[in-house]
């Protein structure tokens, strides 16, 4: 009997306990129905389902062992997943475009086995559909990258349908020279494309229809105002989206005599409002927030039961490691490189990092700051409580002090239009040289361009940075996306080499045609520019990384991955920022504070024993959200050091 799984996609920003939420929610339909398979799928590319379940992972479906109930999980591995899609079908995409184009298969193979922007997006598609295919699960939970990597992941199939109709046409050119100078000829690839066609399309009904869709947020009002958003924009795809559930993750729901506790039940009340007022079809679970992290399959099946089966939590948290620390008072660090990179796991605070970083470099040293998001979900909007575009614009009433979050639709259009004017004037016949205008090529680069996936947020991200440091008379604070994204724009400066070192060696076999010649000038000037980016980014004198996290456990352990890759790619972070720390003064006799520290001290203990030379900074957890110049000073008016 055929099985027609229920797929549910679990999205939110960066560090709202998506992964947690997720995971206990497959646990718990499993638990329900246990004669029914249930998968779990990670398409975040800086997985924690291995923290979570503390249970390493195959690259395929892999069983999780519980009490009652089948559940598989699966972590993407975005490149392996790609990689093997493309193989199987690399020859057949090589002979497409070397029938449509002037360059010749040899020519075209090699940039197929080149790292390709969009891939984490890709292979998200490709795990959910053959899970779908597989016909084995009643139930597929998704476990979604944060906000801005999730819109371009429903963005995708779109893309990919645009690409389909670039080798369409790529392959029609035998079919296009006989009409017009007789005979007969079909359609390269006619198989292929009629197969991917169709399983894409089935993607979109699922996608665009079927889904449903559950947003996870928390009271924080950074959280509640990039979920509005992220809703808005997905109201504006064809058919719109919604959200059907809402988890508001880490709510107070009980009365208590602790300040702290009260204020953040405050905010619980508060938010509910919100979400009420604005997502008012959608229903709302809450998950309660003990204090302690959710680890292992039986923690997550109670945290399950008590979100979305109204039952008490029938568990009992964990206890941390015993561990001391002692702090010694700090002055903010300034910026003294012309270029600082704020990187960290979506969710802990990069922005405010980021913002205090250039609001005491501006008040000590006077020297002219810009902050740039390069996130696809940016937040500078909420700190500066003002609205920053792509241009960079003064904020805090401070002409040197400025804000910008990359455009990059904006940007990848203006870029389209002028390559499209390039090419239009290049391939006509009075310019390349040839006794035919290239109507053809033209054509086919117009759709080539067109069809770009929006994986090319790394590559706009890279030319923007490359563009700002052209400005040498202020310091540049990048505000970067979420950890694997974030990555994966370090990694595009040697990539861009290696596509640059690619093209040139293909157009040589062409240089005699004038638009060739102009192209090769145009990719040497910029392989020299991406060249020297990339000695910059290594340079000490010239560059700085500012790693930011949480001091709990699941954020600690993807934090340490993040280093280690730093370390990889030869750009050991300068310091470590912990945001978001409660002091004793803090939490009195509050049980869930007093556990929340005693946590929060053990995370940072181990941190400090695994890096003993790097330098560690401790920021308060502020009652208030930090916003505007009021909470900037107050924010930065203390600071404090891991002796």
């Amino acid at each position: 009997m055929t099985v027609v799984a229920r797929l549910r996609l679990f999205v939110g920003k960066g560090g709202v306990g998506k992964t947690t939420i997720s995971a206990a929610y497959a646990v718990h339909r499993a638990f329900q129905h246990s004669r029914e398979r249930v998968l779990l799928i990670s398409t975040d590319p800086a997985h924690s389902l291995t923290d979570i379940f503390q249970h390493s992972f195959a690259h395929k479906p892999d069983r999780i062992k519980l009490r009652k109930g089948e559940l598989f999980a699966w972590q993407v591995n975005a490149e392996k997943e790609f990689r093997a899609f493309l193989n199987e079908r690399k020859q057949e995409i090589v002979s497409i475009l070397a029938s449509g184009s002037i360059f010749s298969e040899d020519e075209i193979e090699p940039f197929l086995d080149a790292t390709l922007p969009g891939m984490a997006e890709m292979s998200a598609l490709l795990a959910i559909e053959e899970a779908l295919g597989s016909e084995q699960y009643s139930e597929i939970v998704v476990d979604t990258a944060p906000f801005g990597h999730t819109l371009r992941l429903f963005e995708m199939p779109a893309n990919f349908r645009r690409f389909l109709e670039f080798l369409k046409f790529a392959a029609s050119r035998d079919q296009v020279l006989a009409a017009h100078f007789g005979g007969a000829a079909g359609l390269k690839g006619e198989k292929l494309l009629g197969d991917w066609t169709a399983r894409l399309e089935n993607l979109l009904t699922v996608l665009r229809g079927e889904a449903e869709l559950v947003l996870v947020t928390t009271p924080e009002t950074f959280a509640l105002q990039e979920s509005l958003r992220c809703s808005r924009t997905m109201q504006n795809f064809s058919p719109p989206l919604g959200f059907r559930e809402i988890v508001l993750n880490r709510a107070v729901l009980k009365a208590t005599t602790c300040r702290r506790c009260r204020k953040q039940k405050s905010m619980t009340n508060a938010s509910r409002r919100f979400l009420r007022q604005h997502f008012a079809d959608a229903r709302i679970h809450e998950a309660e927030d003990y204090g302690a992290p959710i680890l292992g399959a039986d923690g997550l099946e109670a945290f399950g039961a008590q979100i979305f089966g109204g039952k008490k939590a029938r568990w009992k948290a964990p206890s941390p490691p015993k561990a001391s620390l002692q702090l010694t008072g700090a002055h903010w660090p300034l910026l003294e490189t012309p270029l600082a990179m704020v990187l960290g796991k979506g969710g802990v605070g990069k922005t405010t990092i980021s913002a205090a970083l250039g609001f005491q470099t501006r008040a000590r040293t006077k020297a002219a700051v810009e902050i740039c998001s390069v996130d696809p979900a940016p937040s500078l909007d909420d700190i500066f409580q003002t609205k920053v575009e792509d241009q960079p614009k003064s904020v805090l009433g401070d002409p040197k002090f400025c804000a910008s979050e990359m455009d990059s639709a904006t940007r990848f259009r203006d870029w389209a239009a002028e390559m499209k004017n390039i090419i239009d004037s290049a391939t006509r016949s009075d310019r390349s040289k040839i006794h035919v205008d290239l109507w053809f090529e033209r054509q086919l680069f117009e759709q080539l361009i067109d069809s770009v996936p929006p994986g090319l947020d790394e590559v706009l991200a890279v030319f923007r940075i490359l563009d700002l440091l052209n400005e040498k008379s202020k310091r540049l604070v990048i505000d970067m996306a979420p950890t694997g994204h974030a990555l994966e724009l370090l990694r595009t400066p040697e990539r861009l080499l290696g596509w640059t070192r690619l093209l040139l060696k293909t157009l040589a076999a062409h240089r005699k045609l004038t638009f060739v010649q102009d192209a090769a000038v145009q990719l040497a000037e910029l392989a020299h520019r991406v060249r020297d980016l990339g000695k910059k980014l290594r340079d000490s004198d010239i560059s700085r990384v500012y790693v930011v996290m949480l001091a709990e456990p699941l954020p600690d352990r993807e934090t340490e991955r993040l280093m280690n890759d730093l370390e990889n790619q030869e750009l050991a972070p300068h310091l470590l920022f912990v945001n978001r720390v409660l002091f004793a003064e803090d939490v009195g006799k509050c049980l869930r504070c007093r556990q929340t520290q005693a946590w929060q001290t053990a995370t940072i203990a181990r941190l400090k024993k695994q890096h003993p030379n790097l330098p560690i900074y401790v920021a308060r957890n502020f009652a208030n959200e930090i916003a505007g110049n009021r909470g900037l000073r107050s924010f930065t008016s203390e600071l404090w050091q891991v002796a």
